[in-house]
């Protein structure tokens, strides 16, 4: 039997969620499908669970380091895994029970555990989890399936037990040697925060510098700090193949070997396009495995819409729920919005975190406009004396001929925060001398940032 629906949203992601309910609440009858978890990855194996392990290692930093402000522990600082793992799971758990409950409680909406594939344009079947199938057309589809991550095809890749970001986070023991393939966002934190548990800790570089879609002056300064606390660094360093050693993994490096109790890929992540039968729905994807959109989010099917990871326009939860956004305000609202104008803005949550917004140093440089640029070392913030955390530094550009801000980045204490400073800035299109000229709150991280754009010289 087939049921119609005027609106269907295949995934529960931070844009999926929310798109579902709005529309049934504007009084479309909806369907949403979710084939596993609902929250989607940043509930489940992303941004909550791995921040619940931040706030961990960080603790478990701040008291190995408490001396050096007057605080005294006896012994030696432990840390029972199962424990860390115990709270991070009560707390996703919480968000997943919230989602599930909240779209199942929502009037017009039904909601559908299975697996959703297109079989035409407008049609979808669904296989769900109880063994039955539901044909269901739609007017309007969204498609909200996210990414997951890529392993490498390595000589002896399937005689290894590896990890990626999702089964690392099951662990109820410390691994004693943690060893690292990728050296981009997700890798660094990893390396972090179980160096901060008390793993040895290394990182696989392919290249010859960790963060390479950053500036190399950013790049440093994170590796330094995590050099600092005992994270090592392999330049060069592209596993050839793997083998197991006892309860561990052996891993070929060229004429080289390392051994590991726990080999982490963090190599990248690609979109669940695959089985969606999205060539049923002639909806292409490009060499990447994405799915292109226009600015309103719209696919090249009338009546399609990829929202999330999987249009290629954002890989993070503030782009998927800026999509929904969007979305919404063309479908509901008659308000005109298009990711084309979205200025980028994210962080890494590093130790102290790094965060970024706009155009890079190399970006404006490449881009060969005009331009003024300040650099402000984090030892210059009262707060971060204060706290005793002065690594990093703030960078800011602005275009000399309009005076508009093109971008900013921060690496130090409270960086993901003081950002936002700039992010509102730039998406109200103000001259950078509204930001230089504001009184801000002493003593905070932001208050320096007038400063900085007091410091603006020609970029040369």
């Amino acid at each position: 039997m087939s049921h119609h629906f005027d609106a269907v949203v295949i995934g529960t992601g931070q844009g999926g969620g929310p798109l579902a309910v709005r529309l049934a609440e504007s009084g479309r009858k909806t369907a949403v499908i979710e084939r596993h978890l609902f929250g989607g990855t940043c509930v489940n194996v992303g941004c909550t669970p791995t921040k619940t392990y931040v706030a961990s290692a960080r603790a478990a930093h701040v008291a190995r380091h408490a001396a050096e402000y007057g605080v005294l522990i006896a012994g030696d600082v432990q840390i029972d895994m199962a424990r860390v793992k115990a709270r991070k799971d009560e707390v996703i758990g919480a968000s997943r029970d919230g989602v599930e409950k909240w779209l199942r409680g929502t009037q017009n909406l039904t909601v559908f555990t299975g697996h959703g594939r297109f079989t035409g344009p407008h049609s979808i079947r669904v296989d769900a989890h109880d063994g039955q199938q539901h044909e269901l057309e739609s007017d309007a589809t969204f498609i909200n399936t996210g990414t997951r991550p890529t392993i490498p095809p390595i000589d002896g890749i399937d005689r290894i037990p590896y990890l990626t970001n999702s089964t690392l986070l099951e662990l109820t023991e410390v691994p004693a040697h943690l060893v690292i393939v990728g050296a981009s966002y997700i890798a660094l934190e990893f390396a972090q925060m179980f160096r901060r548990f008390g793993s040895r800790v290394t990182v696989l570089v392919r290249g010859k510098r960790v963060l390479t879609r950053e500036d190399a002056d950013f790049a440093e300064s994170i590796q330094k700090v995590l050099a600092k606390e005992g994270v090592e660094f392999r330049f060069g360093g592209e596993p050839t193949r793997v083998e197991p050693l006892g309860d561990g993994v052996r891993i070929g490096l060229n004429e080289d070997t390392i051994d590991a109790s726990h080999l982490l890929f963090a190599t990248g992540r690609q979109p669940n396009t695959d089985d969606l039968g999205l060539d049923a729905a002639g909806v292409a994807v490009n060499a990447h495995g994405l799915i292109d959109v226009d600015g309103e989010l719209r696919t090249q099917v009338e009546g399609i819409w990829a929202i999330g990871d999987v249009n290629g326009r954002g890989a993070f939860t503030h782009t998927s729920y800026n999509d929904f956004e969007i979305v919404a305000a063309h479908l509901i609202d008659n308000e005109p919005r298009s990711v084309d104008t979205r200025i980028m803005t994210y962080a890494v949550f590093v130790d102290p975190p790094y965060a970024r917004v706009g155009m890079s140093e190399s970006e404006v440089r490449k881009d060969g406009r005009e331009a003024l640029i300040a650099t402000m070392p984090m030892s210059r913030v009262g707060r971060a004396r204060e706290r005793g955390e002065t690594d990093g530094f703030m960078k800011a550009l602005v275009d000399a001929k309009t005076k508009q801000i093109l971008g900013a980045a921060i690496h130090g204490i409270e960086g993901d925060e003081a950002i936002h400073t700039f992010v509102d800035i730039m998406n109200a299109g103000a001259p950078y001398t509204t930001l230089k000229n504001a009184m801000h709150i002493h003593p905070t991280v932001s208050e320096l940032i007038p400063t900085l754009l007091g410091m603006l010289k020609p970029l040369k």
